[in-house]
């Protein structure tokens, strides 16, 4: 039985199939719910702004704006997976956002917070798009202090 299980969460749909499954692991268990703000996130404002865009004050207060928004839903997000983990019983559950590196963070959190698993998602993209951009799954997997439980996208 695990003791401490942090679960790395998106927006995504795999994120609700990680949450489930980190719900049916835990028994008596705490549960630490993450998620990272990251600039490189298919969901994050940044993956539709323009690249070649000259960039003026009006164009940076939009970005801080749609960046403040994306924040807010994914806090919304974490508290709704709280308020969903008491309704079935589990009251031992907390959340953190951050910014920065995925793969790191959740390795860094999990060593602070002396998790015994990770549960995680894995999106399945194509090994050519994981050399290429590398995949957070695989980071943790490798680096992490504890056991990590994949859930396949």
């Amino acid at each position: 039985m695990y003791e401490k299980i942090l679960v790395a969460i998106d927006t995504s749909a795999i994120g609700d199939r990680v949450f489930d499954t980190a719900l049916n692991l835990a028994n008596n268990s705490s549960l630490m719910l993450i998620h990272v703000l990251s600039e490189e996130a298919e969901e994050s404002p940044v993956c539709y702004w323009p690249i070649n865009m000259s960039y003026n004050s009006e164009i940076i207060k939009e970005y801080h704006q749609l960046w403040g928004k994306f924040e807010q839903e994914c806090l919304q997000m974490l508290q709704s997976k709280v308020d969903a983990a008491k309704e079935v019983g589990l009251n031992s559950i907390d959340f953190t956002q951050v910014r920065g590196n995925p793969g790191r963070e959740v390795c860094k959190l999990a060593e602070q917070w002396n998790a015994n698993l990770i549960v995680m998602g894995r999106r399945g993209h194509s090994v050519f798009s994981e050399l290429l951009l590398g995949s957070v799954s695989n980071y943790v997997l490798h680096r992490a202090h504890c056991s990590v439980h994949i859930v396949q996208g």
